[in-house]
Parts: structure tokens; sequence; C-alpha cells
């Protein structure tokens, strides 16, 4: 087995993230996360090892006690011909009857939902990281604005910002 270059990190083609959604995490405060693996297609997989997928508007929904993502886009694989997938259609998420009963309870309360946050391989097998989400008001964009512009100026009153803004001592 080689070793890595110094400096550089192997990348693990069993383990690695897919997709984030960016969005999610700036429109909405996530409350807790779920991994649940995903029931695919063979064209599935092998658009998602290229790459080809959108997790814009993607969330779960909880359907006669399963799981089901919906609004994930996995673009056609060129090479399947008759055999390809249709690109939005709902799959089917794995997770323990006990877990997707206790997240039907809290998606029930106002306001909560389950956003697809990120798609990536684990041990070779495709997974999705849901998020219990509550969508922010517009005063809570403003003061996550806020926090982080703090963050900004602590960390150039202490030297540690861009190298830069540093100043001379």
């Amino acid at each position: 087995m080689a070793k890595a270059r110094a400096g550089k990190q192997a990348v693990d083609p069993a383990n690695r993230s897919i997709t984030h959604n960016r969005k999610a995490r700036h429109e909405y405060t996530i409350a807790e996360t779920l991994e649940a693996g995903v029931a695919l297609v063979g064209s599935e997989v092998k658009s998602l090892r290229e790459g080809r997928v959108s997790l814009g508007d993607a969330y779960a929904e909880i359907r006669e006690g399963e799981l089901w993502l919906v609004g994930a886009e996995i673009s056609e694989y060129p090479f399947a011909n008759q055999f390809n997938h249709q690109p939005r259609r709902r799959r089917k998420l794995l997770a323990h009857r006990a877990e997707i009963r206790r997240l039907d309870g809290k998606v029930r309360e106002k306001g909560a939902t389950l956003v697809a946050l990120e798609l990536y391989f684990k041990q070779g097998r495709v997974k999705v990281l849901l998020g219990l989400a509550r969508g922010k008001r517009e005063w809570d964009h403003r003061e996550a604005a806020r926090k982080r512009d703090q963050a900004r100026d602590l960390e150039e009153q202490l030297g540690r910002g861009h190298p830069q803004h540093r100043r001379a001592r």
C-alpha cells in the first residue's frame, strides 16, 4: 500500500462527500441530525459517483411509517440507455422504525421539517444526513450576520485574521 504524500490527504473513494445543501444551513435552524441510508438503483449510484446530483429543494417526509427523500435530483447516467432512472423520483430512506416514529412526532410540531443536508458515501454505501429544521425569521438572519461580524472583529483584534490585515508589531 502506497503512502500518501506529506501535506496531501488521500481521498478514500468509499468514504467521501458527494454534495452539501449549503442553502439549508442558511435558511433553517438545525435542531438535530440523523443519518439514513438511501435505496438506489445502479444508474443512480453511477451518477452519484460522478457528482451529478442536486439537493437544493430536497427534504424528507414520512408516509405510512416509511421515510422518503423528495426533491433530490440525480441526473440520468448517459450510458444506462433503457435502464436509466427518473431524475426526480422519490427515494426510500433506510432508518430504524423507532427513529422514524420519534422523528414523526417532532415533525408534526408546528414549523418543523426534515431537510437533506448532505449526501455522501460511507463504506461504499450512499447515506444522507437529514436535519430536523425550523425556518429562520428575518431577525434570525440579522443575528447570525451580527455574530459572524463580531467573530471576525475579534479575530482581527487578536491578530489571527488574514495575513494582509495583521498589524505590524
